[in-house]
């Protein structure tokens, strides 16, 4: 059995405010062998990592909904305030129209507030891609062993649309730092398809083809291809996947559904197909608190459930990596699948 990798989601996102250094830092002393920055670009067309491109999204009331930054307590930006006609109709302040260094000016802040500590909100910038890949570098140097970067490019056609290309910035500055072969550790993973087809004509690095439970590519419904992600997981497409990548990336949830009752249902044949293609399958989103458990693994009267088993469970039917926000339990889950008899 190949060792399964775990890919910190984010960074160590359950300690640490998403997409910072010192997120990504603490799953990397933790021992997690990838870090997984999501990839947007600033108005002038650097790569920097948030989640969304939206720093902060408020209702019509102009009350903050969601954010992972403090741009809504700059004054200054205020009139950057904007409604985004994107396809999701967002309200908020996005990355596309600020440079870097007013990026540079704000500060990180904990996404799920009430679910996770806010006490290193203000204390993180937003990290640009080659600041990353150094820190990633040093890190592997530090601990002995490689350490690996899987960055997502996020909106493709979007940013395309704006005249800002994510994938030849990302695949120069990958080669760049030496990540550029296919055994270097390093993947390259997207929900949309095209870009995925563009990349693997520019790179030796291994592409991972995302698929959620729900909804369709944004390339593929641009075009008018009705094919949703729930079509990308079948066998004849994952044959195609498989002529442009070396992995998907499947939501959990296609593997193991869960009822109507919040419990986990039969497995699928997903990893089984996937594995028939010859693609590898990285899991998501694997998380401690009781609020995304299945029903069998959550803890009554208390925030976080028992994440290790469901860790363990999804290993055991043969998935070769999972991305979790805690990588110190899906390293734990990880040993005791491998060691076990």
């Amino acid at each position: 059995m190949t060792t399964p990798i775990v890919i910190a989601h984010r960074g160590a996102s359950g300690h640490r405010p998403e997409h910072t250094l010192a997120a990504y830092r603490l799953a990397l002393e933790l021992g997690a062998d990838f870090i997984e920055p999501d990839l947007v670009a600033t108005r002038d067309g650097v790569l920097v990592a948030r989640h969304e491109n939206a720093l902060a999204v408020v209702d019509d009331a102009g009350s903050v909904i969601e954010a992972t930054t403090d741009v809504a307590s700059h004054p200054e930006f205020a009139e950057r305030l904007v409604r985004k006609v994107d396809g999701r109709g967002l309200r908020g302040w996005f990355t596309e129209d600020f440079t870097l260094e007013e990026l540079k000016t704000l500060r990180a802040i904990e996404r799920l507030p009430a679910l996770r500590s806010t006490e290193f909100d203000g204390c993180f910038e937003i990290p640009t891609l080659e600041e990353i890949l150094e820190l990633v570098i040093a890190a592997g140097e530090a601990r002995g062993r490689p350490a690996g970067v899987y960055p997502e490019t996020k909106y493709p056609s979007y940013f395309s649309s704006l005249g800002l290309q994510l994938e030849e910035p990302l695949v120069a500055a990958l080669e760049r730092f030496r990540f550029g072969g296919p055994d270097s550790p390093a993947f390259i993973q997207s929900f949309e398809t095209s870009n995925l087809r563009r990349i693997s004509k520019m790179t030796r690095i291994p592409l991972v083809q995302l698929i959620a439970d729900r909804g369709s590519p944004q390339d593929l419904h641009l075009a008018g291809d009705p094919r949703t992600f729930r079509d990308l997981a079948t066998g004849r497409e994952l044959a195609e996947i498989a002529s442009y990548a070396q992995a998907i990336g499947p939501s959990k949830h296609l593997i193991v559904p869960r009822t109507d009752s919040d419990s986990l249902g039969a497995q699928t044949s997903l990893v089984r197909d996937a594995h028939s293609a010859g693609l590898l399958v990285h899991a998501w989103t694997f998380r401690d608190e009781n609020v995304f458990l299945p029903l069998e693994f959550r803890r009554k009267g208390e925030l976080l459930g028992d994440a290790e088993k469901e860790c363990g469970l999804f290993l055991s039917l043969g998935i070769d990596g999972l991305f979790s926000d805690y990588p110190a339990t899906a390293i734990a889950a990880r040993d005791r699948v491998v060691n076990s008899p």
